[in-house]
């Protein structure tokens, strides 16, 4: 295996781990972060919708199933993380680094998965 897909497999693991463990806390700490997204201002009721989003995104991109997708569920995160960056970067509570550490391993995974021949099924 070249350094290339270990670059690729590596974030990309780094990255599901983070995501997988957000929706885990979502859905096993509903109050907690509930308590938080009322501090962001954001509404209550996409804690579980979002916590199914990022359990199918990682879905999405480890799957290889169809190229579209998962160039969706990267575009997903991006706006995920970029929106929680901003959230927290607005309110001053300093909690944006681990959206800005996800920022970066999906930066990675995407780059290099691009760089690779990792082979994805596409009907376009």
């Amino acid at each position: 295996m070249n350094k290339t897909k270990i670059v690729y497999y590596v974030s990309t693991a780094l990255l599901s781990l983070m995501m997988l463990g957000g929706a885990g806390m979502y859905v096993f700490n509903h109050a907690e972060v509930a308590k938080v997204f009322e501090v962001l201002g954001y509404p209550t009721y996409i804690i579980y919708p979002l916590a199914t989003a990022k359990v199918l995104g990682i879905f999405a991109i480890w799957s290889n199933f169809n190229k579209p997708l998962k160039e969706w569920a990267y575009a997903g995160f991006f706006y995920d993380f970029v929106l929680a960056i901003a959230a927290h970067t607005s309110i001053g509570d300093g909690e944006f680094a681990p959206a800005s550490v996800a920022l970066a391993l999906l930066a990675v995974s995407y780059l290099f998965w691009k760089r690779t021949d990792c082979p994805v099924s596409s009907d376009t």
